[in-house]
């Protein structure tokens, strides 16, 4: 794994609303921008406009932790969880020092 990818994978963990929509997908895969948009008011009350979840789905996608596919005319997003994300949580925890508590 490159120093590049490592850096997309974790650029797209750091923000908290990615993290969510993380959460979300893999919950229930194949979201439109608007079920993400409407899921996001739904579970904590923030209203997020379509131009800043597309913003979010679009660094996730760069990182390959989400595909999108079509549904007829609508794009669905799903979780996309690769070798090199694993690789990337192995890589901080080799880290890890002994005996240290997580």
């Amino acid at each position: 794994m490159t120093d590049a990818q490592l850096d997309l994978i974790f650029k797209a963990l750091a923000d908290s609303t990615r993290r969510r929509i993380i959460v979300r997908l893999s919950k229930q895969p194949a979201q439109s921008l608007f079920e993400v948009c409407a899921s996001s008011v739904a579970k904590d009350g923030v209203a997020l406009s379509r131009q800043t979840v597309s913003q979010h789905l679009a660094v996730l996608e760069k990182a390959g932790l989400i595909e999108t596919s079509w549904k007829g005319r609508t794009k669905a997003h799903s979780l996309s969880i690769g070798d090199d994300h694993v690789a990337a949580a192995l890589w901080i925890k080799k880290y890890k020092q002994n005996g240290e508590k997580p």
